[in-house]
C-alpha cells in the first residue's frame, strides 16, 4: 500500500514532510486533530483526508469557515487528490506527496512543533507550483519549441548567423522563455530547462540550417560544470557542420579562471563563445583583455535609441566597440528595432546587428528556410551606411 505525506513550509522556512499514517486523517485547529494548525483561518475541524476506493486520496471539506482549496480552486464537498496537487486548508498550504518507506522511520521521530505550517496572511499562500507535474514531464520529454532569430551584417543586412531561442508549447504552461525560467527557478530546474531549449534548437537547426552559425544560450547556474561541457559536446555531434557559439551570461564572466578553462575546453570541441549582455552591469573590460571572446553582444539597453543618444553616450559606445575590435572580437548589437538605430550602429563600426529590424524569432516549419542571399526585411530597402544614424 502506498504511503502519503503532506509537504509544507515550516516556520523556519524549511520544507517539512508530515506523514499520513492512517485514514481518515483530520486537519484542523483543534489540538485533537491528526494535524493541528494553530491559525485563526483554520476551523476546529477543517477537512478530512480519506483513501479513495481507487487507491488515491480524497479530501473532504468539513464545512470550514474559510474553505478548502485544491490547486487554488475551492472544494465544495470533496475532491480526489493526486501526487503533486496543492491543497490549502484555509490559507495554509501543502503539497500531496507519495513517500518512500525508508523515510517513514525518520518522520516518526520528527518534532511536530517544527512541522506545523502557519500562514499569517489572510490570503492563500503560494509556496508551490501548481503545474509542477506538467512542467517536470515537459523537461523529461524535452517537449519544448525553439525559434531562430537572424543575426545580420550591419553593412548589407545579409544573414551571418542565428540565435537559438527556446519557447514553450505545452498546453497549460507558459510559452514565454522568461515565464518558463521563472517557473523553473521555483522548481530549481533552470539547468534542465536551459538544456532542453538547446536540444530543441539544435534539433531544429540540424534540419533547417545545418551549415549555419548558431548562437546558443547557457544559464549561469550550469556554466563551468562537467554536465555543461558534456551537453555542448553532444550538441557539437548533433550539428557537426554548423559553427557553434556559446553565449556566456555577464554574471558568469567575472570568474576569470573558469572562463579561461571554458575557452580552452570549447576550443577543443571547435566551439566559439560570446560575452552576452555586455554593458548591462559593467563593461567587463578586464575580462575582455584576460580572455578575449570571439563575439561581444552589446546589451540592448545600450543600443535602444542610440541614434538619439547624447554625444557622450555615442562616444562611449564607439570606444567600447573599438576596444572589442582591438582584442580581436566581433561586435554585435542586440535589440535593434529601427533603421535609425541600425545607422547609429554602422556609425560606431558594429559588425553585426540583431533585433526585430533584422527579423523576429521564428519557429521552423516544413518549407521554412533562409536562402544564402537572405537580406533582413527591415534592411532590404534601406541600405545602412555610416551617417544614417
Amino acid at each position: 500500500m502506498e504511503n502519503w505525506c503532506l509537504e509544507g513550509v515550516s516556520t523556519d522556512g524549511a520544507m517539512a514532510l508530515i506523514h499520513l499514517p492512517r485514514f481518515p486523517f483530520v486537519v484542523g485547529r483543534d489540538a485533537a486533530c491528526d494535524l493541528a494548525i494553530p491559525s485563526a483561518e483554520t476551523s476546529r475541524q477543517h477537512a478530512r483526508i480519506e483513501r479513495d476506493i481507487g487507491g488515491l486520496l480524497r479530501v473532504i471539506d468539513l464545512n470550514s469557515g474559510n474553505g478548502t482549496f485544491l490547486n487554488r480552486v475551492q472544494v465544495h464537498g470533496s475532491a480526489l487528490l493526486d501526487e503533486g496537487d496543492v491543497v490549502h486548508f484555509g490559507v495554509t498550504e501543502f503539497r500531496i506527496r507519495r513517500i518512500d518507506p525508508s523515510l517513514l522511520a525518520a518522520l516518526a521521530h520528527q518534532n511536530n512543533d517544527q512541522t506545523i505550517i502557519v500562514s499569517r496572511a489572510p490570503i492563500l499562500s503560494d509556496h508551490f507550483v501548481l503545474e509542477e507535474r506538467e512542467f517536470t514531464a515537459m523537461l523529461k520529454g524535452k517537449t519544448v519549441n525553439a525559434a531562430l532569430q537572424p543575426i545580420v551584417s550591419v553593412s548589407d543586412g545579409r544573414l551571418r548567423a542565428f540565435e537559438v531561442l527556446g519557447r514553450g508549447y505545452v498546453v497549460g504552461l507558459p510559452q514565454s522563455p522568461m515565464e518558463m525560467f521563472a517557473m523553473a527557478g521555483r522548481l530549481a530546474s533552470e539547468v534542465e530547462l536551459s538544456e532542453a531549449f538547446r536540444w530543441a534548437g539544435l534539433s531544429a537547426a540540424a534540419t533547417f540550417a545545418p551549415d549555419a552559425t548558431l548562437f546558443v544560450n547557457a544559464h549561469p547556474k550550469e556554466m563551468f560544470t562537467e554536465p555543461f561541457y558534456r551537453s555542448i559536446e553532444l550538441l557539437r555531434a548533433m550539428v557537426p557542420s554548423a559553427a557553434l557559439v556559446v553565449e556566456v551570461h555577464e554574471t558568469a564572466v567575472t570568474r576569470i579562471a573558469d572562463v579561461r578553462e571554458m575557452a580552452d575546453r570549447l576550443a577543443a570541441l571547435n566551439v566559439q563563445f560570446a560575452y552576452d549582455d555586455f554593458g548591462a552591469g559593467q563593461a567587463r573590460l578586464m575580462e575582455l583583455a584576460e580572455v578575449p571572446p570571439h563575439f561581444v553582444k552589446f546589451d540592448m539597453g545600450l543600443i535602444r535609441d542610440l541614434d538619439r543618444a547624447n554625444p557622450k553616450k555615442r562616444q562611449l559606445v564607439a570606444q567600447l566597440v573599438q576596444i572589442v575590435h582591438d582584442v580581436g572580437a566581433t561586435a554585435l548589437a542586440e535589440g535593434v528595432e529601427t533603421i535609425a538605430e541600425a545607422g547609429a550602429c554602422a556609425d560606431m563600426q558594429f559588425d553585426l546587428i540583431q533585433g526585430f529590424l533584422t527579423g523576429r524569432p521564428e519557429l521552423p516549419e516544413p518549407g521554412w528556410a533562409y536562402t544564402s542571399d537572405y537580406v533582413a526585411k527591415g534592411l532590404r530597402d534601406n541600405a545602412v551606411k555610416p551617417g544614417t544614424g
